[in-house]
């Protein structure tokens, strides 16, 4: 973790309860749950993005706040999405419902989501930073409400683009667009409209290169479980691209396969069909589908940074967003 990355989590654990402050055994235990995902630490990429921004344009006094409340929103809406996708792991570690009843995760993501309000309030946040958090909370719930349904229904008659439609909602917008926006806003300056057209390429082409290693990387770095796609019904771009052209036998193993809840999944089943995606193709098309949007966003946020009064963390900034796509883990 970078020092920046470090000032970022005490901001953050600085507004969650202390467990040797509890009135009781029972909330002692509750802080603890509060502080589990955070202080697990992770890259912090999208909150180190808002306070380099805001230094590229001259004026940070405020940023360690907000990029604090952005991962606190990462990391409530990652403790319902583990529950919503019944995932295993997370940050190498069991997913909090896997250690504690469901119920008590699910409480512990809504009381992060009330702690990442409670952090902007107290520090005083711009009215637009407060709206630009407004809007990315109901940009991701629309994603992931497509993202949910496709899998309750058991749907497979999506397209790339109904694809690109859902992660532009889910992942990019917060990923992307959020923490560009968000610094310009907490330094004073309205966000360039670059910012939400770049921004949004570029966060489809990190959701698409955490497709690919879900597939292809290596456990240990990666943190989350490997083929967890596959295990939760993801509908990725990856999957679609090889059901396009799988034969009909293999199409209806694979459908199959994915419309069974992950208890009944057989495991090898599921290798199976790794094996199958990352030999077809699909994998490395993919990555190379990222890597060419990433380039033309990139290029294009390039020109905007190049005007901005402090080169160094501007450069900085962009050293960062190009780890978000030429990233192995």
């Amino acid at each position: 973790m970078t020092p920046l990355a470090r000032e970022i989590q005490r901001v953050l654990l600085s507004v969650l309860p202390e467990p040797e402050a509890a009135e009781r055994p029972e909330l002692a235990d509750y802080a603890r749950l509060l502080r589990d995902y955070p202080e697990r630490g992770g890259k912090m990429l999208r909150g180190q993005l808002v306070v380099l921004v805001a230094r590229a344009y001259g004026d940070d006094h405020a940023a360690l706040e907000v990029a604090a409340a952005l991962e606190l929103f990462q990391n409530w809406v990652l403790v319902h999405d583990d529950i919503e996708d019944d995932s295993d792991e997370r940050r190498g570690r069991p997913a909090l419902h896997r250690i504690v009843p469901m119920p008590l995760a699910l409480n512990v993501g809504d009381a992060l989501h009330a702690a990442m309000w409670r952090l902007l309030v107290e520090a005083g946040a711009r009215r637009k930073v407060m709206a630009e958090f407004v809007e990315l909370v109901e940009r991701t719930a629309s994603g992931q409400h497509l993202d949910l349904t496709w899998a309750l229904e058991g749907r497979f008659d999506l397209t790339p683009d109904d694809y690109l439609a859902m992660v532009e909602r889910k992942a990019a917008y917060y990923t992307g667009v959020a923490p560009l926006r968000l610094g310009a806003l907490a330094a004073g300056t309205l966000p360039h409209p670059t910012f939400a057209s770049a921004g949004l390429e570029l966060g489809v082409a990190f959701q698409i290169v955490d497709d690919v290693l879900n597939l292809e990387g290596e456990a240990e770095a990666y943190g989350k479980e490997i083929a967890g796609d596959l295990w939760e019904g993801k509908r990725t771009l990856i999957l679609l691209d090889w059901l396009a052209s799988a034969g009909a036998e293999e199409r209806a193993r694979a459908e199959a396969l994915l419309r069974r809840p992950r208890a009944e999944k057989d495991p090898e089943e599921v290798a199976w069909l790794r094996r199958r995606l990352l030999a077809s193709g699909a994998v490395a098309r993919a990555r190379e589908r990222a890597e060419a949007m990433a380039r033309d966003a990139l290029g294009r946020l390039e020109a905007v940074f190049a005007e901005l009064p402090d080169q160094d963390a501007a450069a900085e900034a962009l050293a960062l967003l190009r780890a978000l796509v030429w990233r192995r883990a």
